[in-house]
């Protein structure tokens, strides 16, 4: 098989969703210093203002737009091929969480979060494929998660959507294989943004031990975003079909592999200690 030529992301535009904060505004940050051209995706206004605000270089754009919105996510990506004629990569960085187990979860809840972190990727990737496929060579990349390759309890909902975004990218790198636009998965593991301070948590737990849960499992991460970020720009400027971020990614990898059946009983302990949500509601 060739290898990929890399790709030269100078004065070419990287579209980037969850862009307002965490590892997507770093993500933006790198590949601005790197004299790409961004395209700032969010529904956060304020917080796209103030990372738009931090990019060096010119050019960049801020859309403020809702990925769960289908009509929404046409007109933005009409507005974004308009500003923009060499749309070269998609990097896909929106996302929640949700914490709780079977019996604390509501259908509703479980239908939110497939809709951001599931069909909120699907829609932008649909959307921008047109015009990443005008280009000699463009890249799809989108952040998965270990919960992508392996499912904690108490994380239903996440690991729901994570493993259907993993195989929704890896069918579309089969479908597109072949053509000028190559899809990678990125996936993460023990990055400190604030995605498990600020996700959400079954109605049906006490706040304050969704709280406890989710500071205990923050303090378990040890992933700098930027670091993060430097590995997703390398990825995807390399054209990385699959690529693990954080030293807790590849064991977790591993076990899962090696153990399909049997990795939670080494993965439990510090995890379930540490999202342990089964206190009721007072």
């Amino acid at each position: 098989m060739a290898r990929m030529l890399r790709l030269d992301v100078d004065g070419a535009t990287s579209v980037i969703t969850g862009a307002a904060s965490g590892m997507g505004a770093d993500v933006a940050r790198q590949l601005a210093a790197r004299g790409a051209r961004i395209a700032l995706l969010d529904r956060n206004a304020e917080g796209l203002a103030a990372v738009a605000a931090t990019l060096p270089g010119t050019g960049h754009t801020v859309h403020v737009v809702d990925l769960t919105d289908d009509a929404a996510v046409r007109a933005i990506a009409a507005e974004v091929a308009a500003s923009h004629p060499r749309v070269q990569t998609l990097i896909t960085c929106a996302g929640s969480s949700m914490l709780g187990d079977i019996d604390q979860l509501t259908m509703e809840e479980m239908r939110w979060l497939m809709d951001v972190n599931l069909w909120g990727t699907v829609n932008i990737t649909q959307a921008l494929l047109p015009a990443l496929r005008e280009q000699p060579a463009a890249h799809i990349t989108h952040l998965v998660s270990i919960y992508g390759l392996a499912a904690p309890a108490g994380r239903i909902p996440y690991a729901m959507s994570k493993y259907a975004v993993r195989g929704f990218t890896e069918a579309l790198r089969n479908e597109l294989s072949g053509s000028t636009v190559s899809v990678g998965a990125i996936y993460p593991a023990g990055v400190k943004t604030g995605i498990i301070l600020h996700g959400r948590f079954a109605a049906a737990i006490d706040p304050a031990v969704a709280d406890r849960a989710a500071q205990a499992q923050a303090r378990m991460y040890h992933t700098e975003p930027a670091d993060a970020a430097r590995r997703i720009v390398d990825a995807t400027i390399a054209r990385k079909p699959r690529t693990m971020v954080g030293r807790e990614a590849r064991l977790v990898d591993v076990l899962a592999r090696v153990l399909p059946t049997r990795y939670w009983a080494f993965m439990r302990r510090p995890l379930r200690e540490a999202i342990d949500t089964t206190t009721p509601v007072r």
